[in-house]
């Protein structure tokens, strides 16, 4: 878990999971083929490179200033953390 901004963020794995599996998805397997776990290749790499960015964020933030901090931070990370945000994959404590 980690301090950002004055809230407690923390990575839901198991979101991450679910996001990626295509076991909601209309593609059935193929007669006579065991059931296994799938994955959306696109999805999952789209993910892990937004968590890439995040988790290698190197930019200082002072907690103290709060949003005033948050002026510093470069563009992808803005956008890394929101998209995995709305994606319930980092999720507020």
């Amino acid at each position: 878990m980690i301090t950002f901004l004055g809230d407690n963020y923390y990575i839901d794995v198991d979101e991450l999971e679910q996001q990626v599996s295509l076991s909601n998805s209309k593609i059935l397997p193929q007669s006579g083929d065991t059931e296994t776990e799938q994955i959306s290749v696109t999805r999952y790499e789209t993910f892990k490179l937004l968590l890439d960015v995040v988790l290698t964020e190197r930019e200082d933030v002072d907690d103290n200033l709060g949003l005033h901090a948050a002026k510093g931070l470069s563009i992808p990370f803005k956008l890394s953390f929101n998209t995995l945000l709305l994606n319930k994959i980092i999720k507020k404590f």
